[in-house]
């Protein structure tokens, strides 16, 4: 059975850092690009990165570029999120998910699709305050 799980997650100051990951079983994330997306209360879910294994290509949300980084172990099946310089409006709960199709990630012009991600995660919660 195909399954994300996140972990990371947890209560940090403004200009703190956290890890987050996501480790995948039931299948090998070695042909699947996989996302991350946040959801803050009261807003929609938005892609916030992404990486794909076939050919390396990562992505990022415009206001995380610089302060976030993607990364994958396929020796764990596991990709992270490295969140660094946080700032309050990242406070949001963290979802992973996986590409429904194989092969390299799917960026369209407004950025990660989430309609083109399944196997969601139970998400972790990111708060960021002082």
């Amino acid at each position: 059975q195909l399954q994300l799980v996140e972990s990371g997650g947890g209560l940090v100051q403004p200009g703190g850092s956290l890890r987050l990951s996501c480790a995948a079983s039931g299948f090998s994330l070695d042909y699947y690009a996989i996302g991350w997306f946040r959801q803050a209360p009261g807003k929609e879910r938005e892609g916030v990165s992404c990486i794909s294994t076939i050919d390396g290509t990562t992505y990022y949300v415009a206001s995380v570029k610089g302060r976030f980084t993607i990364s994958r172990d396929n020796a764990k099946n596991t990709v992270y999120l490295q969140m660094n310089s946080l700032k309050p409006e990242d406070t949001a709960v963290y979802y992973c998910a996986v590409q429904k199709q194989q092969g390299p990630a799917r960026i369209g012009s407004r950025g990660l699709n989430q309609m083109d991600f399944g196997s969601w995660g139970q998400g972790t919660q990111v708060t960021v305050s002082s």
